[in-house]
């Protein structure tokens, strides 16, 4: 499927003369309202792509966040289509369409209040609290994107071996679950990035800890939390309480990981 960004460019190159100014749509193409949401939910897509782009550089992964969207709206991805071609072709009603999604967007990320905070001074203190989202995250499903991302950039460098410790209380999860929440932690140190992925597989307090190099100030932290939507047969799971805590030294922490790698920074998004 061809991405909704790329569809904007075509667009907006088009020289096709409008066929008609009426807002009524044909059988079988998105109503105005109808398309207003399906793009909302696709601009909401296409951000998830661009800060993950290493993990939807598969196109099947793109395509099943695509997809969540059609069955969140009840649509085809051929409606999908069709609807994009006849709006491509009333330009005057597509724009008005777009324009009302960019006002939404912005009211929905004024009433959420979950904009992620700018990274405050680098504390001296030995540990320091510097998550900057909101302390608790309902995992449902039926959303794009289920789950929150962060990108923590400090005013100064973090110190060179710094331990960063992602905690939560869980609650919510049950042994039949198709899928479990996936967290990941990556922390940028000169030309290297230090990454772990890790699950969450019960109820209770659970930590995810990423130990950096201890030769190298960190100039970077970034991650997610997400679980995987397409099984939607799961009960809601809460995190509360979510902090990360950055520690000055190294801290013996049992760790519960899948897996940490070490990799070029050339690749960061």
């Amino acid at each position: 499927m061809q991405p909704f960004k790329t569809f904007i460019y075509s667009v907006i190159s088009l020289s096709v003369v409008c066929l008609s100014g009426c807002s009524k749509t044909p059988r079988g193409i998105l109503s105005e309202k109808q398309m207003q949401a399906v793009l909302m939910d696709m601009q909401i897509a296409e951000a998830m792509i661009g800060v993950d782009y290493k993990s939807y550089q598969d196109s099947g992964y793109k395509e099943a966040l695509y997809e969540s969207v059609f069955r969140k709206h009840k649509i085809t991805q051929a409606v999908y289509d069709s609807s994009l071609v006849w709006y491509g072709r009333n330009l005057d009603v597509y724009m008005k369409v777009y324009d009302r999604v960019k006002v939404d967007l912005e009211q929905q990320i004024k009433d959420l209040g979950d904009v992620q905070a700018s990274a405050a001074p680098n504390s001296r203190q030995d540990s320091v609290d510097i998550w900057p989202r909101r302390s608790m995250l309902i995992l449902k499903p039926r959303v794009p994107f289920n789950g929150v991302t962060f990108d923590i950039k400090p005013q100064s460098n973090y110190s060179s071996g710094s331990t960063f410790v992602l905690g939560m209380h869980v609650s919510g999860m049950t042994e039949h679950m198709p899928h479990q929440p996936e967290i990941r932690i990556s922390a940028v140190q000169g030309d290297t990035i230090i990454t772990v992925n890790d699950r969450i597989l019960q109820d209770g307090y659970h930590e995810t800890v990423l130990q950096t190099l201890p030769t190298r100030q960190v100039r970077r932290v970034y991650g997610y939390i997400r679980l995987d939507n397409s099984d939607t047969s799961y009960f809601q799971v809460a995190l509360d309480s979510l902090h990360l805590m950055r520690y000055n030294y190294k801290v013996d922490f049992t760790l519960q990981s899948d897996s940490t790698r070490v990799e070029p920074a050339d690749s960061i998004p």
